[in-house]
Formats: structure tokens, C-alpha cells, sequence
């Protein structure tokens, strides 16, 4: 699932609050950046089509349905199929040539290999 920027402002307050009702998180979004309360309504709207959260009566609280991982794993696999051809080879070269990697996160990246090994 495809989540955009807008969508992704929603779901950020609902990993980092928990569950809200609708004009909670309207009335944060609107502190946080300025929204009103239909362009909130309206992107809970696309959300609980999309299957990414959920509203219930009464108070129309709205909770997440998928995780913060979930998002990020479908959005790495995305970016990788658009610019690597699906390659998850080429992704990770092409990250690690284009960072100055110190010591430390060379060693956290292997400790990801060798853990994805067992």
C-alpha cells in the first residue's frame, strides 16, 4: 500500500498518540501544520479506504492498522522495484557507496547481515 505525504502526517500522529478521535487529531494537525478540518477528514477518509486505519462510532476514533515498520518495509520495496529494477542488491550498493559510513554503522550493517543469515 502506497501511503503519500499527507497520509503519512496522519499516520504519524496515530503511532506516536495511539488511537484519537477524528477531531483530536484535527485539532493537531491543525496546531502541528496548519491543516483544517476537512483536508483531515479527508485524508482519514482515503486511510480507512486504504485499509490503514480504522474509524469507529462513537466519537469516530481512529486507530492505526498498520504499523510504522509495515509502512517503511512497503515503501523500501516500492522505491527498490522503481529505481533498482526490484534489485535489493543494487539499493543497498548504491546506498552504501553514496554514504561515508563510519566504523560503527559498518559494523551495525553486519551484524544485520550475519543476523539474516541464521
Amino acid at each position: 500500500m502506497k501511503l503519500f505525504d499527507a497520509e503519512l502526517k496522519v499516520m504519524e500522529v496515530l503511532w506516536s498518540r495511539g488511537p484519537l478521535a477524528a477531531g483530536q487529531l484535527a485539532k493537531l494537525l491543525k496546531d502541528d501544520i496548519g491543516w483544517n478540518r476537512n483536508t483531515t477528514y479527508t485524508v482519514i477518509k482515503k486511510l480507512v479506504v486504504k485499509g490503514a486505519i480504522q474509524r469507529k462510532d462513537p466519537q469516530f476514533i481512529c486507530e492505526a492498522l498498520i504499523t510504522r515498520e509495515q509502512a517503511q518495509e512497503q515503501e523500501t520495496i516500492g522505491l527498490i522495484k522503481k529505481m533498482f529494477n526490484g534489485s535489493t542488491e543494487m539499493f543497498f550498493s548504491s546506498f552504501i557507496n553514496e554514504k561515508n559510513l563510519t566504523d560503527s554503522d559498518i559494523n551495525k550493517l553486519k551484524k544485520i547481515v550475519d543476523n539474516l543469515k541464521r
